[in-house]
């Protein structure tokens, strides 16, 4: 099901509109962080699926993610924490915060956005949301091309 739902999500995207990025699933719920690490890779994106904060940090350091999707409430390193870690480990480059998680009232989605998190999904998540928050982070990435230049042969006189 979940392949049939992708496939269908990426024949709508333009190879323009949507850019593969790195993601990195980070939820102490296995298979909340199997499944959508089955949907990213199915649209086409390298992904990888952690079920701790400790190991999140551990496989960023090889992967290099470009984007975290980051449950808020897990055990032992929570979701706010572990953003502001991986920030840290990116150095200045540029590493986009996705939450991923059930809490979805006011408090929550003021503390994502003030830690930093350029969105804030509600789980359950469905495809079509998730290559919408993927194809407007990829636009943050790639610089817009410059306009052709004039038609030389379209001359107005």
């Amino acid at each position: 099901m979940a392949a049939a739902i992708a496939e269908r999500v990426r024949h709508a995207l333009t190879p323009e509109e949507f850019v593969p990025l790195r993601v990195l699933v980070v939820d102490d719920q296995p298979d909340a962080a199997d499944a959508l690490a089955e949907v990213l890779v199915l649209l086409g994106c390298p992904a990888r699926a952690c079920y701790s904060g400790p190991e999140a940090l551990a496989v960023a350091e090889e992967f290099d993610p470009q984007v975290c999707l980051i449950d808020l409430v897990m055990p032992e390193i929570g979701g706010l924490e572990l953003a502001s870690r991986l920030k840290a480990r990116a150095a200045g480059r540029q590493l986009f915060l996705v939450a991923a998680t059930a809490l979805g009232d006011t408090e929550a989605r003021v503390q994502t956005a003030l830690a930093g998190f350029s969105f804030h999904l509600t789980k359950p998540i469905d495809a079509p949301t998730l290559a919408d928050t993927l194809t407007r982070l990829g636009r943050a990435l790639v610089p817009p091309r410059p306009p052709a230049p004039p038609d030389p042969f379209d001359a107005a006189d």
